[in-house]
């Protein structure tokens, strides 16, 4: 139990024996004293006055008083008005700290044999290579998925790829008219960029088409529509549906390219899946659901064929679920795959982790699933998360004016290896070792940068900024944590024994700091775990690595004459790095041994 809870529970204990009243944990209200006071923990009192009937100053006293009394862990307190600072024994913190500073996974629980968490990110499609906004979605999800497995949850990591629909016909129908049989091979490009930039040749010349109707005399709104390549990419929509050959067949080879260039990405990043799921085999199961829904009155046919969802009772307006052509659309392929996954996982929950413009979506998606009468669909969450800016404007994929990930990936190399030089830091290195850290440093940067920003919020993104070896960034962080391993290494060459027991050793402040940081560490996962938000994560490292940066300079450490102290200080130093190392881990970030 952590000490918060003993804390909140003797306050209850207290409350019924002096003023024999019970109270509930909205008004045992603890928290951390702030920084300028001295103790540990506050218990507010103003809550309790009605309960007392007694001045906030006399009340707080007689709650200080019952603690130094009954609770051992504490030692003294003091009373600042109506909050009431309680500050623990020395003994508490060494405790504490001889128990867990050589657990290597402090801070992490075992996995529980239980209904999984499924969450899905990444959701690429196969007309484009991923850009910046899918590195935030991929970043964000699979650290969602490593956070909960450290929290003890049963997590399974899934992907739904897009691909198939109208978007997929252009890049094809492109190639067709204008590809010259040209491949990742013949053309030495990623397949993923070769696709993806005869998207962006198809919404040239479509353009080029409606500026030619809009000439003519046609208006705008119906040129768009009647644009003859646009026609001619919906009647290869048509014909895949219905399972022409030659579309197939076409389909299958440039999707296999797109794939082979997701594959070289997602390894990059380090994101890796339990299982994937693709548009084309979920949404065939979808239309069996609409059809269900027909037969139930849950669904409306219109007279043109096409069939709704009213929504009207939701507060909501009517949803297309089959166009009158019988093709299927977005929510059809969801309906789908939310089915599949309860059938494959029979989950505990299923995590979307898709950007906010789809929030109404995913309101849509789960009001239809209730309406078709599966329990479940309260257990969708939708993980919802800004767009990442730059300063130039937002991306626009048909335009050709994405950042593409591996580009930015690259940029941000070129960045590390840059400043590195500049600064001049690893003149000693081989070349084997400078390309291992720059890599670590630009990955590090790149998803530290990210995943400190609360997910919810739209973030700037600044390469340079984020490579920056000072301030919140994650080279700062691994540079801590290097700093720490080039102690160590020194510690153990001259043979001090650091690895024991400090059961009588009286805690400096800067150490105590140190401690009591580490010990939230497990509190900060399970509460990032459960908020679906690394950025908890990402900030807590930082706060570990700033701290421990003044208790460096702060107290000699190998220069020290006592020996407990100066073994100390190494452990301390030891346990900083690891749980450094631990937190990063959940954020994807390799920490280096030197730099």
């Amino acid at each position: 139990m952590m000490i918060e809870d003993i804390i909140a529970d003797s306050l209850k204990n207290c409350v019924k024996l002096l003023y024999n009243s019970n109270i509930n944990d909205k008004l045992a209200q603890i928290q951390k004293t702030r920084i300028e006071f001295e103790g540990d923990y506050t218990i507010v009192v103003f809550p309790l006055l009605g309960i007392s009937r007694k001045k906030p100053e006399q009340t707080a006293n007689e709650i200080g008083n019952y603690f130094i009394e009954n609770i051992e862990e504490i030692e003294a307190f003091n009373v600042i008005k109506g909050f009431l600072n309680l500050s623990l024994t020395n003994d508490f913190w060494i405790s504490f700290f001889n128990r867990n500073s050589r657990e290597e996974a402090f801070g992490f629980q075992e996995n529980k044999i239980s209904s999984p968490l499924v969450i899905e990110y990444s959701s690429p499609n196969t007309n484009k290579p991923l850009h910046l906004g899918h590195v935030r979605n991929n970043l964000l999800g699979w650290s969602v998925a490593e956070i909960n497995k450290a929290a003890g949850k049963n997590v399974k990591k899934v992907n739904l790829v897009n691909d198939r629909g109208i978007h997929i016909c252009k890049s094809m129908l492109a190639w067709q008219k204008w590809g010259d049989d040209k491949t990742p091979g013949s053309s030495g490009q990623k397949g993923d960029k070769l696709v993806g930039d005869f998207y962006v040749k198809f919404d040239v010349e479509y353009k080029k088409e409606i500026a030619a109707l809009i000439e003519n005399g046609i208006d705008k709104g119906e040129a768009a529509q009647n644009a003859p390549l646009l026609l001619e990419a919906k009647q290869m929509l048509k014909k895949w549906e219905k399972g022409d050959k030659d579309v197939h067949e076409l389909w299958k080879k440039m999707n296999a390219w797109v794939y082979d260039g997701f594959d070289i990405t997602y390894k990059r990043m380090g994101i890796d899946f339990d299982k994937v799921y693709y548009e084309s085999e979920t949404y065939l199961l979808g239309k069996d659901i609409v059809e269900e829904g027909l037969e139930k009155g849950v669904l409306f046919k219109k007279e043109d064929s096409s069939v709704w969802c009213d929504l009207s009772d939701e507060g909501l307006d009517r949803k297309l679920l089959l166009r009158s052509d019988g093709t299927s659309v977005y929510m059809t392929q969801d309906l789908g795959t939310a089915q599949l996954r309860v059938d494959d996982f029979n989950p505990e929950g299923l995590v979307y982790v898709v950007g906010n413009e789809q929030i109404y979506h995913f309101d849509v998606l789960k009001k239809i699933l209730n309406k078709l009468g599966r329990s479940w669909a309260g257990n969708i969450f939708h993980l919802s998360y800004g767009m990442v800016e730059l300063p130039h404007g937002k991306m626009k994929s048909r335009e050709g004016t994405v950042v593409d990930a591996d580009d930015l990936m690259d940029e941000m190399y070129d960045t590390a290896r840059k400043t590195s030089e500049e600064l001049a830091k690893f003149d000693d290195f081989t070349d084997e070792e400078s390309h291992k850290l720059y890599t670590m440093l630009s990955m590090g940067a790149l998803k530290y940068f990210i995943l400190k920003v609360d997910p919810k919020k739209t973030m700037m993104f600044n390469p340079e900024e984020s490579i920056d070896f000072s301030g919140n960034t994650g080279p700062f962080i691994q540079y801590t944590h290097a700093r720490i391993k080039s102690v160590l290494r020194k510690a153990d060459k001259a043979g001090i024994d650091y690895n024991q027991e400090f059961s009588s050793a009286k805690l400096a402040s800067k150490e105590k700091s140190i401690i009591k940081l580490i010990y939230d560490f497990p509190s900060v996962v399970q509460l990032a775990a459960k908020s679906y938000s690394p950025a908890l994560i990402a900030n807590f490292a930082y706060d570990l690595a700033k701290e421990y940066n003044q208790f460096y300079h702060e107290l000699p450490m190998l220069k020290e004459v006592d020996e407990e102290k100066r073994s100390l200080r190494l452990a301390v130093s030891a346990f900083t790095a690891n749980v450094i190392k631990s937190a990063f881990s959940l954020l994807g970030i390799e920490v280096p041994e030197r730099m």
